[in-house]
């Protein structure tokens, strides 16, 4: 396989201890043991860390990092802080109709769908303030 292009080959070995053996083109085999990582520059992001292949939870944290970086998260807790800022963001949203609607504003469709879309929390916000004071749409947007 190493001949056809292979870059790496691992063989996990199963008897006996923990261990990998590392095979690379016109490079000696080595023995990686349970406490190493395998890396393979130009096709994994990650070291693979060996226990990865003997331990079922520690495979799935590091499956888990993997994939959560294949759509653009460093790590969960990326995910989560997307998760805090969009729900920021949707509860801001709902104060300022709940706001509008308590003072008898109705913004037309076109305001509402500016509200909706509206990413900037500091936005947000400065309608809000607007809002609670407002005597009509037109003083908050």
């Amino acid at each position: 396989m190493l001949a056809a292009g292979t870059r790496y080959i691992w063989v996990v070995r199963l008897m006996g201890p923990q261990r990998v053996e590392v095979h690379t083109k016109d490079a000696p085999m080595r023995i990686l043991s349970a406490t190493d990582t395998l890396e393979a520059p130009g096709i994994l992001r990650n070291p693979v860390p060996v226990q990865a292949l003997f331990d079922r939870k520690e495979a799935h944290r590091v499956t888990l990092r993997n994939l959560l970086q294949r759509e653009g998260y460093e790590d969960l807790e990326a995910v989560l802080r997307e998760g805090r800022t969009e729900g920021g963001l949707e509860a801001r949203v709902k104060a300022l109709f709940s706001i509008l609607a308590a003072r008898g504003l109705e913004p037309d469709a076109r305001t509402s769908a500016r509200i909706r879309d509206c990413r900037d929390p500091k936005q947000l916000d400065t309608w809000l303030a607007k809002a609670a004071v407002a005597d009509k749409v037109g003083d908050v947007f």
